[in-house]
């Protein structure tokens, strides 16, 4: 059932990954607020993040999501994976992603796979090491994923066409004398 002004209009979509409840000490008792982490994102590569506080969860969720949607960025995706390894730190956690074969699937924990689902990668491999607390890791994938870069970005932005150096079909390097004993 869906409420009239609904929380994520446009084509975003939103994941909360992790929802903290914090306890003040006061006169009268404990006062509960609400922390939550949200990643959104329209899985065609564009995903964004965001850390919302409030007294009660829904009201945090919404914060984190208008907070989310400002902090969107484009990634790059090369058919269903991305352009090539890169490793990212933030904080005490580094999160490793590597490239992966059609069909392989998103191969990451929960935080990590909340942006890379978001952002489109159907294919990819991702390691954690370090700390595993879930904002450290959402921001250290969103890190990364916001430095990839394709081969066309690269020589625009090196004014160099990148040459692919491919090895010689050993057929042809018979028949030019230059096979190996």
């Amino acid at each position: 059932m869906a409420h009239p002004r609904s929380r994520v209009p446009d084509e975003f979509e939103e994941i909360v990954v992790k929802v903290k409840r914090c306890a003040k000490v006061v006169k009268g008792g404990k006062r509960f607020s609400f922390n939550a982490l949200v990643v959104v994102g329209n899985r065609q590569g564009r995903v964004g993040w965001g850390y919302g506080k409030a007294n009660e969860v829904p009201f945090a969720v919404e914060k984190g999501i208008q907070e989310a949607k400002k902090n969107l960025i484009q990634v790059p995706i090369v058919q269903t994976t991305i352009p090539h390894e890169i490793r990212e730190k933030f904080g005490a956690t580094s999160v490793l992603l590597r490239p992966a074969c059609r069909g392989t699937g998103v191969k990451a924990g929960a935080s990590a796979r909340a942006v890379l689902e978001l952002a489109g990668i159907h294919d990819v491999l991702s390691k954690v090491f370090g700390s595993t607390n879930p904002i450290n890791v959402v921001k250290a994938t969103y890190g990364a994923l916001g430095k990839l870069r394709t081969v066309a970005q690269f020589e625009q932005q090196r004014g160099v066409p990148v040459v692919e150096r491919r090895k010689k079909p050993v057929a042809a390097a018979v028949e030019t004398g230059a096979a190996s004993p």
